[in-house]
């Protein structure tokens, strides 16, 4: 599995954990919808840190929270 799929995982599994949709989302972390969008279909290679950071304010979590999961525990380094 890629680093772009990896990360779309975990975008999807935290929208069903804190029950948000993608429009709740951009909404409370002020990612504009095609922005996430473009994340999410994977048109986006290589999103920035800065906007991962907002999609984090919008989960109520931390970067380093968005990172420290199972989907990322087995990737060496990210070849997007």
């Amino acid at each position: 599995m890629q680093a772009q799929d990896i990360l779309v995982e975990r975008i999807n599994n935290l929208c069903k954990q804190k029950r948000m949709t993608y429009y709740a989302l951009s909404y409370k972390s002020a990612v504009p919808m095609t922005t996430l969008i473009h994340i999410v279909d994977k048109s986006t290679v290589n999103p920035g840190v800065l906007t991962i950071g907002k999609l984090c304010d919008g989960f109520g979590i931390t970067l380093k929270e968005f990172f420290d999961s199972p989907e990322f525990e087995n990737i060496e380094r990210f070849d997007m």
